[in-house]
């Protein structure tokens, strides 16, 4: 009998998790606001929309159960996806850490990169610490309160590009790869070379990684790796063909949203499927992800470059204003080559609000690529923005039978 039911539970979870989306709402929603989704509704293809949009609604013992709603989703087609990738290497790093604990190797413990390859960096200090030195929970920090691509690029060496793409494939991340460190030129031969690392504890050293090579590629059936008239090489110079990005990193928006759902509600799957996280791990990750850069000290940013509202695109766009009190979105966002992309877990604690919303936009009016000129400002910000407030104002109006119990989502800042 126990058996029984214990199998019926578990089709139920499977019935619950794979539940078809709603392909129709979405379109007829920003349909029915032209003053604010017109312009790109009547371009879908030019700015290369994607969005996945899912409630949560809560049971008697506040359990989450899961309704998913898209607009134009392909994970076929290809879109960069910028810094996101970066939420994948803080988990995947957190569950290397926790792996290799018997060594005494913390998320704290001081992580002394080398070089051993041609274009590789050592990293020996890092003065945004309150230690002076680099460790893993300083890189994640960085990550997730403003993008740094150093520290992701840390992370990625540490992890290594054949872990990182495994862990993909058993997390079911299947429309997805990580290919290479960012904003660094890294691509073919040297993105196959991670950098020697230490570890200490004080001066006892506790982990020692030798360097690594990955001679995989990699390949995802994608469309759209070809795009634009042309494109400016590393020494400025334009080049008049298409930009082509089929050796880049791919990370489809159905596979971050199911990152994120798996980070925010780790007991809505099964026991197997869950991270490899410890308490003080998602801790560290929720409040990162949701406090703002002004409110951290260990590093600190000046407000002029990075104000509260900097990296939270799908509600504030990136307007310079105060953040509502009530609110924390716990996301990760993206920019670059024209595509702006958020992935995000929302919250508002006075009205018992919470949705996860992911979306990806791209405007490159003169069709060439890596000249800086992209209209993130008179369309992308804007989309976000509005496409945030919309979904927001729908889930202030939505009727729930039962109000989320949020407490688990009430971060201590001054961590």
């Amino acid at each position: 009998m126990r058996s029984t039911l214990t199998i019926a539970f578990s089709l139920f979870s499977l019935c619950t998790m794979a539940q078809k989306t709603d392909t129709v709402f979405l379109k007829k929603l920003m349909e029915s606001k032209p003053e604010l989704f017109s312009t790109v509704l009547n371009h879908p293809d030019k700015n290369q929309i994607q969005i996945l949009y899912t409630q949560v609604n809560r049971d008697v013992k506040n359990k989450p159960t899961f309704k998913t709603f898209s607009y134009n989703l392909d994970p076929h087609h290809y879109f960069y996806p910028a810094s996101t990738v970066k939420l994948a290497a803080v988990v995947f790093a957190l569950e290397k850490v926790n792996r290799l604990k018997s060594t005494g190797l913390t998320s704290k413990s001081t992580m002394i990169t080398d070089s051993a390859y041609k274009g590789q960096t050592r990293v020996l200090k890092d003065s945004s610490a309150k230690n002076g030195l680099p460790s893993i929970e300083q890189y994640i920090k960085k990550i997730l309160l403003t993008s740094d691509n150093d520290a992701f690029n840390r992370l990625f060496e540490f992890i290594g590009r054949a872990e990182i793409n495994q862990k993909l494939k058993t997390n079911g991340l299947n429309d997805s790869r990580i290919l290479n460190r960012l904003a660094v030129g890294d691509a073919g031969e040297p993105a196959k070379h991670s950098n020697p690392i230490k570890f200490y504890n004080g001066n006892q050293l506790v982990y020692n990684q030798d360097a690594q090579y990955d001679p995989k590629e990699y390949e995802l059936k994608l469309s759209n790796l070809v795009m634009g008239t042309g494109y400016l090489d590393s020494t400025d110079k334009l080049v008049n063909k298409p930009f082509n990005l089929a050796g880049k990193n791919a990370f489809a928006i159905n596979d971050q949203q199911k990152l994120m759902r798996k980070l925010i509600f780790p007991e809505a799957f099964p026991t197997k499927e869950r991270f490899n996280l410890s308490a003080a791990d998602y801790k560290l990750i929720y409040t990162y992800m949701s406090k703002y850069p002004t409110e951290s000290d260990f590093p600190k940013y000046d407000p002029k470059e990075f104000w509260p509202t900097y990296a939270k695109m799908l509600y504030y766009g990136r307007q310079q204003i105060t953040p509502d009190p009530n609110i924390r979105i716990f996301n990760k966002y993206g920019d670059s080559y024209g595509y702006i992309i958020d992935n995000s877990y929302f919250v508002d604690f006075k009205n018992g609000i919470e949705y996860f919303l992911t979306a990806v936009v791209q405007s490159n009016e003169d069709g060439i690529f890596n000249d800086n000129k992209y209209e993130y400002d008179t369309v992308c910000f804007p989309f976000m923005k509005n496409l945030g407030r919309t979904i927001y104002d729908l889930e202030l109006k939505r009727v729930k039978k039962l109000k989320p119990d949020l407490n688990k989502f009430k971060m201590d800042y001054a961590y």
